[in-house]
């Protein structure tokens, strides 16, 4: 297995969608068991945008809405179920429970977790993991693999050749 990190540079908010888009060229069309990529940054670094991106890629049609107010949207990707929670507003893992987020953890079902941190350990290990960060020019982005499944896609991910033209810091 190759190293279950990568160290993106994201010139602006294209690149931001450019990495969405593969991100969803890595992930499977059909999920045998629940995938969850979190999204990890400070606000305005680009989680939202990148999300929809993601969902564009699986094929989301009509309007993508931010999660920041109902908390979750839910939309039909082919034989996924996608499931965007953003978390910002929990002020704790007891806050979760409401959500109903247990009936998505299921196979067929991506989710796709903005904030996971503000509820500790009561959410179940991320496949991917990603982090972006404002940086002195654009954005810099860290993309961790959690399980033998987020290798994979994260092996997917550093082999599509499409990204490189876009994304020549791809280390």
């Amino acid at each position: 297995m190759t190293e279950s990190v990568l160290q993106l540079r994201l010139s602006d908010a294209v690149a931001t969608e450019l990495l969405g888009r593969a991100l969803a060229r890595a992930l499977p069309t059909v999920a045998v068991e629940p995938v969850a990529c979190y999204l990890r940054g400070e606000l305005g670094a680009g989680k939202t945008t990148c999300v929809r991106s993601l969902l564009r890629g699986l094929g989301v049609e009509g309007v993508v809405r931010s999660p920041t107010y109902t908390l979750v949207e839910i939309y039909a990707a082919g034989a996924l179920t996608c499931v965007h929670v953003d978390l910002y507003r929990l002020s704790g893992a007891a806050d979760l429970d409401d959500l109903g987020l247990r009936e998505y953890w299921a196979p067929g079902h991506l989710l796709l977790v903005e904030w996971p941190e503000r509820v500790g350990a009561a959410l179940p290990p991320a496949d991917l993991d990603l982090e972006i960060r404002h940086a002195e020019v654009g954005r810099e982005a860290s993309l961790r693999a959690g399980s033998a499944l987020g290798s994979e896609c994260l092996e997917k991910f550093r082999n599509d050749g499409s990204i490189t033209p876009y994304l020549p810091n791809l280390t």
